[in-house]
């Protein structure tokens, strides 16, 4: 018995398939559960003419794809990204990336569909934009990265240097104490001096 799949069936054919199966198969399974129409000539002649249309169809949506992976093919992209002072990128570029990317520049392509690996360095990668099954484009994108941090490190030392400087100031000034106290000793030796010379 001939039947026309209208579903994929496992094991047996995908849809539109015309396979042959057994009377009762056909008739207690497939027919009832919608899976499959009894291939007539009335039902042949209808599959056809859908596959041409369907073909027509298939065929214009290929063409637009091969039309716009020409032109994403001679595209290429450059994305700046903040990184750490040892060139790591904060979180990544991505497809999301790439795809604000070409919308900049009148492409309006779901990010769904374009295949980029997490960059988290600067570098060269390719983006696979996939627009059909049978088409795919590739898109070079150029990962460049600025790096804030190590200015931050070159201030910090200037303000220490001044402040090593004081400290060594005040080091001489607790040198110079002691030279003070030799003058009480030299007062305290002319008083008996004085009071001799009261008692002559």
């Amino acid at each position: 018995m001939e039947i026309i799949l209208k579903e994929d069936v496992i094991g047996l054919g995908y849809k539109n398939d015309i396979v042959n199966v057994k009377a009762g198969y056909g008739r207690n399974f497939l027919i009832p559960t919608g899976k499959g129409v009894i291939a007539s000539e009335s039902a042949k002649k209808v599959l056809a003419e859908e596959l041409k249309q369907k073909a027509v169809k298939l065929a214009k949506i290929k063409a637009e794809a091969e039309a716009l992976a020409e032109k994403l093919n001679a595209v290429s992209l450059t994305i700046n990204a903040k990184a750490s002072s040892t060139g790591v990128i904060y979180g990544s570029v991505n497809n999301v990336q790439v795809a604000e990317e070409l919308q900049k520049l009148g492409f309006d392509i779901d990010r769904k569909i374009i295949a980029l690996k997490d960059v988290k360095t600067a570098g060269e990668y390719v983006a696979i934009v996939k627009l059909h099954k049978e088409v795919a484009a590739q898109v070079p994108v150029t990962v460049t990265v600025e790096m804030d941090k190590p200015e931050v490190q070159e201030e910090a030392p200037v303000e220490k240097k001044p402040r090593k400087a004081k400290k060594e100031e005040e080091a001489p000034a607790e040198e110079e104490a002691p030279v003070v106290e030799e003058t009480p000793e030299v007062e305290e030796a002319e008083a008996p001096a004085e009071e001799e010379k009261t008692e002559e």
